[in-house]
């Protein structure tokens, strides 16, 4: 995500001026897609839980089960300190999994060697100890990235990856599944509902990674799923979209199969397309446009409900130039209105007193000032902040402020 995974790189690229391109031919038909969406009250106030590079918790691989689990509600209680309502755990962060899952590997981050029993299930005790703090718990997914390496021998002997090495294309560095390929989506599709069928989880959550984020000078290599499955659409960026969307549709589906009520959101790098490229994009010069970069066509999801929400990472500050909050805001506003697709707006809380920053993240109201002027545009929902650890260290007061001037009300989750 912009560092969730990671916005060290979203920023650089956002600080680059854009490229042009045409503007976008029609897509597909997609009709029959799921209808989503439907007025819900309460307010979003939720943290995310990164796991990978054990970003957030554990604090490192190799804890013993006391210490990891003692470790995850002790981000919870921050939660409820924070007066937060909703958390978001990275369940499955490079093609594994936090719960004894049937289809995939332990994941590394727990023991430090893949497919290592921690002996006990993060998901389920996440779930019930969330629960009983009156929070809600949604399960967050990475659909396509298998490692942050490029070594399929790294990966535990029984991995999918392993087992099927023509699923898998190194690019930059990492190994990721290949959307193009039908037999692809549908098992990164029943990967993830195992969880959804085991545990009472709130929401299913995916991040920014669709296709991944571009590498100067290489190419996403699926010639071979293109040829095969690619000769009906105009060209190669539309059938990747229409890969994106039919994942998108199919977990929807799958979703209210196998639990009904359970939210399904989505937050997507906080730029769809620039102006100068579309007329209905935002009046920014992002380096990165998740509709062409990652051909994500996130506009289109939340417009038609194919989602239940949606939560941009508007991670830059109110004047940044390349990627003003006070334009992102209310173009998403607008993206928005007249759905069933609530909008929750991602905060960079990591960025708040990084000297490495802009200036106007030195300021500890900056954050509070995203949220007064979301108050502004009733399709403002709620809001997310990145990431757990700043929530319970608060290094610069940044989340402190955000309470006191914001939250002096415990809330109960939206439903």
């Amino acid at each position: 995500m912009s560092r969730r995974g990671f916005a060290a790189a979203a920023t650089a690229a956002l600080t680059a001026m854009t490229h042009g391109s045409a503007a976008p031919r029609p897509a597909p038909n997609t009709a029959g897609a799921p209808a989503r969406g439907g007025a819900a009250a309460g307010e979003m106030r939720g943290m995310w839980v990164a796991t990978v590079t054990n970003r957030d918790w554990p604090s490192r691989p190799g804890l013993s089960a006391e210490r990891q689990r003692a470790e995850l509600v002790a981000h919870l209680d921050a939660a409820v300190r924070a007066r937060l309502d909703t958390v978001m755990l990275q369940v499955r962060p490079t093609a594994d999994a936090l719960w004894p899952s049937p289809h995939e590997p332990w994941s590394q981050y727990l023991t430090g060697t893949q497919g290592a029993d921690p002996g006990w299930d993060p998901l389920g005790t996440a779930v019930t100890e969330a629960h009983a703090r009156g929070l809600h718990l949604h399960a967050w997914f990475n659909p396509y990235r298998v490692a942050l390496h490029a070594d399929p021998g790294r990966l535990a002997a029984s991995h999918p990856a392993r087992r099927h090495p023509g699923w898998v294309v190194p690019y930059g560095g990492k190994l990721y599944y290949d959307p193009g390929l039908p037999e692809v989506r549908a098992f990164v599709r029943e990967a993830m509902l195992d969880a959804v069928r085991r545990y009472p989880v709130d929401g299913v959550h995916f991040d920014d990674y669709f296709y991944p984020y571009p590498v100067a000078g290489q190419t996403f290599d699926d010639d071979a799923a293109h040829d095969r499955y690619g000769a009906a659409f105009p060209d190669r960026a539309a059938w990747r979209r229409d890969n994106v969307d039919r994942l998108v549709r199919e977990t929807a589906e799958g979703i209210r199969a196998i639990r009904p009520g359970t939210r399904f959101g989505i937050s997507p790098f906080g730029v769809w397309r620039n102006a100068d490229v579309d007329a209905r994009g935002s009046d920014t010069r992002a380096g990165v446009q998740s509709y062409d970069d990652l051909h994500a066509d996130t506009r289109k999801w939340a417009g038609e409900n194919w989602i239940d929400y949606i939560c941009p990472q508007l991670y830059w500050n109110i004047g940044f130039a390349a990627a003003d909050y006070a334009k992102l805001l209310p173009w998403w506003a607008e993206a928005v209105r007249g759905s069933g697709t609530r909008l929750y707006a991602g905060e960079a809380l990591y960025k708040a007193g990084d000297p490495a920053q802009p200036a106007a993240w030195q300021d500890p109201a900056e954050l509070s000032r995203h949220l007064a002027l979301a108050k502004r545009y009733p399709e403002v929902r709620g809001h997310v902040f990145f990431a757990a650890r700043e929530v319970a260290a608060d290094p610069a007061g940044a989340m402190a402020r955000v309470v006191a001037d914001h939250y002096g009300r415990s809330a109960g989750p939206p439903s």
